[in-house]
């Protein structure tokens, strides 16, 4: 009997808790003097800096960045048409990564009723070493996933056994080229929150999700 040339696709997924969450916050301040305005934003920024960085000095706060000051000025129009003074904006810029839902909670209750606070997106994720090895298991999983279809083929049309010829991302098999918006690895997790939340907002992660798709060719025999 010839042989069966046996093409399939492999999909699997894996979902984690988060181990990280990394949080942006802003510091704002405006008016209609340039120095008054970057002289506010300093001041107001200063005990969100000093809450960060004692946090990390705790251990619950593993990584922080602070971009540098930024001032922009704008002339307003009246409702004659008419350009009216400058008004100046200064704003600086937090990054926190935390190790605890619960403590990013607390910390953010603690800022966001501050003059001049702006709570941004939280993105939750995991450590490097723990997405490299669930990247490995999953992808490894989604072969098996092949192969086990296409023993199932085989088996079907009367042959027992199936030789591995091609393996690849989804769409360089059937076109030699990716598939838009179809990759190896696909990860998903991460929230945004409102400017205005509620202070006492509790964060609660998501899962994070993992998934490998794969196209596989077989020869059966």
């Amino acid at each position: 009997m010839s042989e069966v040339t046996v093409t399939v696709r492999g999909e699997h997924e894996a979902r984690i808790a988060p181990e990280r969450a990394t949080i942006r916050v802003s510091v704002r301040a405006e008016g209609p003097e340039r120095s008054a305005v970057v002289e506010s934003v300093m001041r107001l920024a200063e005990p969100v800096r000093v809450s960060i960085t004692e946090r990390a000095n705790a251990g619950t706060v593993v990584d922080w960045t602070s971009k540098r000051l930024s001032v922009r000025a704008e002339r307003p129009w009246n409702s004659e048409g008419k350009r009216l003074a400058p008004v100046y904006y200064a704003s600086i810029d937090f990054t926190a990564t935390f190790v605890e839902a619960s403590e990013l909670s607390i910390w953010v209750s603690d800022v966001s009723p501050w003059d001049g606070v702006e709570v941004g997106w939280v993105d939750w994720h995991l450590t490097p070493e723990t997405r490299a090895r669930v990247e490995r298991e999953v992808a490894a999983q989604a072969v098996r996933v092949a192969i086990t279809r296409a023993e199932a083929y085989a088996g079907a049309l009367g042959r027992n056994e199936v030789t591995p010829r091609e393996i690849a991302d989804v769409g360089l098999i059937s076109s030699g080229q990716p598939a838009p918006g179809a990759p190896l690895m696909k990860a998903r997790g991460g929230v945004a929150f409102a400017a205005d939340v509620a202070p006492a907002m509790e964060y609660e992660p998501e899962e994070i999700v993992i998934s490998a798709t794969v196209e596989a060719r077989f020869v059966a025999r």
